[in-house]
């Protein structure tokens, strides 16, 4: 399996990463004939490969010493993968727990620029079930993930979108978006049928952080036909809402009870 992925490699972008791993070593601040040693290339491809990381923000180049180093990019893309690692390790058990409790799939999804991303899941073993959506993206106003996210975010999350309005946000109603908005803030859960497929009922409810930021939502998918309205409102919201305050706690969110 090794021999293969490695057929497949692509040197340059090889070479980018082993030189990224030099310049992120301890005390490391190498120049471009340093740099083309370790890495047994021309001075000149050392210095394309350094410009190109350069203009995405993970290289920066001292210009009173010549010496390069790790630029703002590298380090806030670090943070987002420690983020999503996080995130992933403190919800997997809860996942696990919901999951198995109502043997159906359950995610943790977050939201990537203006899309939902769906990060992990832990499968139920239905033998009818949804089509797995690990590392899917979808835009957040069609999926009661990304609505669950938006909504407890901000209460004015409509009024901060102004006039963008575009095929992209999957929005058609602006006032029933809205409506449905405000409800998904007073229950804290949001509940849609066919807005990740046909057939397909989706339950999601937010996470929040120690500062009550939303890091992202808990959501089961399932087929709808299995997701009747009784289950929903006895079995499955109150185990959803119960969870999402659980791995929020792990965040160290408090809730603070009226």
């Amino acid at each position: 399996m090794d021999r293969e992925r490695g057929t497949y490699s692509v040197q340059a972008v090889v070479k980018a990463f082993d030189l990224l791993e030099l310049l992120a070593a301890d005390g490391s601040n190498p120049t471009v004939p340093f740099l083309a040693s370790r890495l047994e290339l021309s001075r000149n491809k050392v210095f394309r490969l350094l410009a190109t990381l350069e203009d995405k923000g993970l290289v920066e180049r001292d210009e009173n010493t010549g010496m390069y180093r790790l630029g703002l990019g590298a380090f806030e893309m670090s943070q987002h993968i420690l983020k999503s690692a996080s995130l992933i390790r403190l919800a997997h058990p809860i996942m696990e727990e919901l999951a198995r409790k109502h043997d159906e799939a359950i995610y943790i999804t977050v939201l990537n620029n203006d899309e939902v991303l769906f990060l992990d899941m832990v499968d139920s073993f239905q033998q009818i079930k949804a089509v797995a959506l690990v590392g899917k993206r979808f835009p957040f106003f069609t999926n009661a993930a990304g609505k669950a996210i938006k909504a407890m975010s901000s209460a004015d999350v409509i009024e901060k979108m102004g006039k963008r309005r575009s095929s992209k946000t999957g929005i058609e109603d602006i006032k029933k978006l809205e409506l449905e908005l405000n409800d998904i803030r007073m229950r804290g859960v949001a509940v849609d049928n066919g807005g990740l497929g046909e057939g397909i009922c989706a339950v999601a409810v937010a996470i929040k952080d120690y500062a009550g930021k939303v890091v992202g939502a808990l959501t089961m998918l399932a087929p709808s036909f299995r997701m009747l309205q009784e289950r929903l409102e006895q079995e499955i919201i109150p185990s959803m809402l119960e969870g999402a305050e659980e791995l929020s706690m792990k965040f160290g969110y408090a809730k603070i009870h009226a």
